[in-house]
C-alpha cells in the first residue's frame, strides 16, 4: 500500500510515538506531547504537515512526561511534570495536555499546583512549520520552504507559506505574548489551584482558512467528529461474548474504522468512506478502502455504499499516462497536498492499481447480496459497467499491469513494493504481470455482474457474464497451476512465464472461488505449512524461497487483512479446521498488540519467539487491519446472506456464547446467538431462509444459485 511515486516502506515513526486521527487529519508526536523538529512528526490535515514543532516548556525546562491516556482515536491526555520549584526537592506542578485533533488541532493546557503555595511560571510553546507536503515527508526529502513566515498577530501566530498558500493560524485563550517561533505565558497558578489555557491550529488551504473540528468555543462534545462517534457507537452492532479478547479486539476495531471514516464537507447526506491508515494514508484508497468496507459490512453497509458512491464519481474518464487515467478505471488513491493536477474531487488522482477495477465491481455485488436498497445499487451500475468494459478491454483472457511512466508505482497489486513479486529463486518478476489474485477478482466481478442481469430476467446479458467466467476460471486453472508443486504461481510474467514463488495471493483465490475444487486441499496445505504458517498468521511468502525475508515489508511478513482473506477462502472451500487456526491465531496476535492489529508484523514462527515481533513502520490504525477481526468473526459464522435470493447461510464453528445485537441486512437490524452448539435468528424480513449449514463452495456461481 505504497503512496504514489513513493516505492519502498513508509518512514519509520518509532514506538515511541503517539499517533491521533480523525478523518483525513493526523498527529504524531512524543509521548509527552511535544512535537519534535526533524522527523516525520508533526500535525498535518489534507496532506499537508501544518506544524513540524510543537514543544512546551516550563520555566525554560521541558515537561517529564508520566502517563499518556487515550480515550477516543482523535483525543490524548498526556500527564507530566514540571521540574521542580525553587527552594523544593521535588516537583509540586502537574501538567495535562488533553489533545483533540480533526481538521487542525485543539490543546487545552492545564498547570495544577499541588503546593500550598502560589507558582509563578513562564510557560512557552516553541513551534514552526514546513508546510511540507505528506510525500516529501513520508519519503525523507523535506524541503524547506524558505518563504515560510510566522507574524504574531491579535489572537496568537500565522504561519503561512505564499508560494503554496497554505499555512495555519494558531490562536490562545488567554492571549499570548507572541513572537515568531514562541507563545508566551507569564502565570501564577494558585495554591492547590489551576491555570488552564486552550489553544487552537486552524490550517489554511490555498489561501482560506477554516475552523478547527473542535473548537475552543464550544465544549468537546459538540464537536461534529464527536457527535458522529456517538452515532457510530450507538448504531453499531454490539457484541456479548465471555470471550474478553474477542470483546476488547472488536471493540478497537470498531473505534479505529470509526476514526478512519472520511466525510465529505460539500455532500453532509452523503455516508462516508473511509481511509486506508493512519499515518501516511489518511485518505480515500481504491484497493484498501473497497476491501476494508467489504470486511466491515456486519458492522456497517455506509462505509461500503459511500466509498463505491465517491470511487464511481472520481472514475477514469480519459486517457492520461502521467496519473495512468483510463476510461472505466477505479483510482488507486486520492491526494491533497501540494502537487500539481486536480480531479473532480478537489485532489489529485493516481490510478496505478490493476486491482481496484474489479474490486469495485465485486463490492457492488456484495452490497446487493446483502439487500441494500436497490436503488442505491442500480445507480451505480453503469459505473460498474463502464468498469467492466475496461477490463474486458484489457483482459485477454487475463488482466495484466504495466506502469505508464516511471512516475508511477512498478507493482500494482496488493504487494506493490519493487520487490514484491518475484521467483521461487527470488528473482524480480518484469512486468507486464498477471497476479493470480487479480484473476480471482475479475473472476468474481463477472459473476456479480452475471446476477445482476439475473435479477432483471436478462438471460442474455446473463449468459454473457456467466460464460466469461466460465472460461476465465477453465484457463486460470490450467496456466497458473503448478503441477508439481502443488500451487498455484502468484502470476505470469511479461513472456507469459508462470513465477514460481510460493505466496498467500492464491488464498485469495479461494475467496473469490475460481480454484478448481480438487486442487483446494493441496492449496490449503501449503498455506498452512510450516514454510507458511508461523502460529499467528500465514506469510506473504514461504520461508523456503529466495526473497523470503521476515523482516520485509512484503516478502514473508505476516499482513492480517490478507489473513481474514485466506481464511474466507479456506472456510468457503469447507476447510474449517485451517481456517480456524488463522483466525485464532491473529486473535492471539492481537492481545499482545493491545487488541489492535497492526498494518502487518514480522514473518517470525511462533516457535523461534514468544510473541509476536512488530514491524518497525507498520501503520496504526489501518483499514483493512482493523476491519480483519469483524472478517474473522463473519468467516467463523460462516455467515453468507443471498438476500436477492430470499437466503441466508449460518453455520458457526469455533464461536460459543456468543450474541450480537443490532447486525445491519436488507434494511434492518437482526439478532444472532450461538449458544450451547443452538443458533438463534431474529429479525430477519420476511421471506428469508436461514440455512443452518454451510455454503457450498460452488455456490457463488451463477447456476448453483436457489
Amino acid at each position: 500500500m505504497n503512496g504514489w511515486t513513493f516505492e519502498g516502506q513508509p518512514g519509520a515513526l518509532g514506538d515511541t510515538t503517539v499517533t491521533l486521527v480523525e478523518g483525513g487529519s493526523f498527529c504524531v508526536c512524543t509521548r509527552s506531547g511535544d512535537i519534535l523538529q526533524g522527523g516525520a512528526q508533526g500535525v498535518y490535515h489534507a496532506d499537508t504537515r501544518l506544524l513540524s514543532r510543537w514543544e512546551l516548556r516550563v520555566d525554560d525546562v521541558p515537561v517529564e512526561a508520566l502517563r499518556v491516556l487515550t480515550g477516543e482515536p482523535y483525543h490524548a491526555t498526556f500527564i507530566g511534570r514540571a521540574g521542580p520549584r525553587p527552594g523544593r526537592a521535588e516537583s509540586t506542578l502537574l501538567v495535562v495536555r488533553d489533545r483533540y485533533v480533526g481538521g487542525g488541532l485543539r490543546e487545552d493546557l492545564t498547570l495544577r499546583n499541588l503546593s500550598d503555595e502560589p507558582a509563578g511560571c513562564v510557560v512557552d510553546i516553541h513551534l514552526s512549520s514546513d508546510v511540507a507536503d505528506l510525500f516529501e515527508v513520508k519519503a525523507g526529502r523535506i524541503r524547506y520552504v524558505p518563504d515560510v513566515e510566522m507574524t504574531p498577530d491579535r489572537a496568537g501566530l500565522l504561519v503561512f507559506s505564499t508560494s503554496r498558500s497554505r499555512g495555519a493560524r494558531v490562536v490562545a485563550d488567554p492571549v499570548p505574548f507572541a513572537v515568531p517561533g514562541m507563545l508566551i505565558f507569564r502565570t501564577v497558578v494558585p495554591a492547590r489551584g489551576e491555570w488552564t489555557v486552550s489553544l487552537q491550529v486552524n490550517p489554511i488551504l490555498e489561501g482560506e482558512e477554516s475552523p478547527a473540528w473542535f473548537s475552543t468555543r464550544h465544549p468537546v462534545e459538540h464537536a461534529e467528529p464527536a457527535r458522529r462517534r456517538a452515532d457510530w457507537r450507538r448504531l453499531s452492532p454490539s457484541v456479548s461474548t465471555p470471550d474478553r479478547a474477542l470483546a476488547q479486539v472488536l471493540r478497537r476495531s470498531r473505534e479505529d474504522l470509526g476514526s478512519l471514516r472520511l466525510f465529505e464537507p460539500d455532500r453532509p447526506d452523503e455516508p462516508p468512506s473511509i481511509a486506508a491508515g493512519a499515518p501516511w494514508y489518511m485518505t480515500l484508497f481504491g484497493r484498501d478502502s473497497l476491501l476494508t468496507s467489504w470486511m466491515a459490512l456486519p458492522l456497517d453497509q455506509s462505509l461500503a455504499l459511500g466509498t463505491v458512491r465517491r470511487l464511481a464519481r472520481l472514475q477514469g474518464r480519459i486517457d492520461d499516462p502521467l496519473t495512468e487515467e483510463e476510461p472505466g478505471k477505479i483510482l488507486h488513491e486520492l491526494r491533497f497536498g501540494a502537487q500539481p493536477g486536480v480531479s473532480a474531487d478537489g485532489g489529485l488522482a493516481y490510478y496505478g492499481s490493476v486491482d481496484s477495477t474489479p474490486l469495485f465491481v465485486m463490492l457492488l455485488g456484495e452490497l446487493r447480496r446483502w439487500g441494500v436498497h436497490q436503488e442505491a445499487v442500480d445507480e451505480l451500475l453503469p459505473s460498474a459497467d463502464a468498469a467492466l468494459e475496461w477490463i474486458t478491454k484489457s483482459a485477454d483472457p487475463f488482466l495484466f499491469y504495466r506502469r505508464k511512466t516511471d512516475h508511477g508505482l512498478l507493482n500494482q497489486g496488493w504487494k506493490d513494493s519493487v520487490d514484491g513479486v518475484n521467483f521461487a529463486d527470488g528473482t524480480l518478476a518484469r512486468p507486464p504481470i498477471a497476479l493470480a489474485e487479480v484473476q480471482g477478482y475479475v473472476y468474481a466481478a463477472y459473476n456479480a455482474r452475471a446476477h445482476f442481469a439475473q435479477e432483471v430476467g436478462d438471460q442474455v446479458l446473463k449468459k454473457h457474464w456467466s460464460d466469461r467466467a466460465t472460461l476465465l476460471r477453465e484457463a486460470f486453472n490450467e496456466r497458473f497451476w503448478l503441477p508439481d508443486r502443488g500451487y498455484y504461481a502468484i502470476g505470469l510474467d511479461a513472456a507469459g512465464r508462470p513465477v514460481d514463488s510460493l505466496a498467500s495471493n492464491m488464498g485469495h483465490c479461494l475467496w473469490t472461488g475460481i480454484i478448481d475444487e480438487d486442487r483446494a486441499a493441496s492449496v490449503a496445505g501449503h498455506l498452512l505449512s510450516p514454510e507458511m504458517f508461523t502460529g499467528y498468521g500465514v506469510r506473504t511468502l514461504a520461508s523456503t524461497m529466495g526473497a523470503y525475508n521476515p523482516m520485509s515489508y512484503h516478502n514473508g511478513s505476516v499482513w492480517p487483512h490478507d489473513n481474514a482473506i485466506i481464511a474466507a477462502g479456506l472456510m468457503r472451500y469447507g476447510f474449517a479446521e485451517e481456517a480456524q487456526r488463522i483466525a485464532f491465531g491473529l486473535l492471539d496476535a492481537a492481545e499482545v498488540f493491545g487488541w489492535q492489529l497492526p498494518e502487518l508484523f514480522c514473518g517470525f514462527s511462533r516457535d523461534d519467539f514468544a510473541w509476536p515481533v512488530p514491524f518497525p513502520t507498520s501503520c496504526s490504525p489501518q483499514a483493512w487491519a482493523a476491519a480483519t477481526p469483524i472478517q474473522l468473526v463473519r468467516c467463523l459464522l460462516r455467515f453468507d446472506p443471498w438476500i436477492p435470493y430470499g437466503h441466508i447461510w449460518l453455520a458457526p464453528v469455533g464461536l460459543d456464547n456468543l450474541r450480537i445485537t443490532g447486525i445491519p441486512i436488507a434494511g434492518t437490524r437482526i439478532d444472532v446467538e450461538v449458544a450451547g452448539g443452538e443458533i438463534s435468528v431474529t429479525g430477519l424480513p420476511e421471506g428469508i431462509t436461514v440455512h443452518r449449514e454451510p455454503r457450498h463452495p460452488t455456490t457463488a456461481v451463477l447456476h448453483h444459485v436457489p
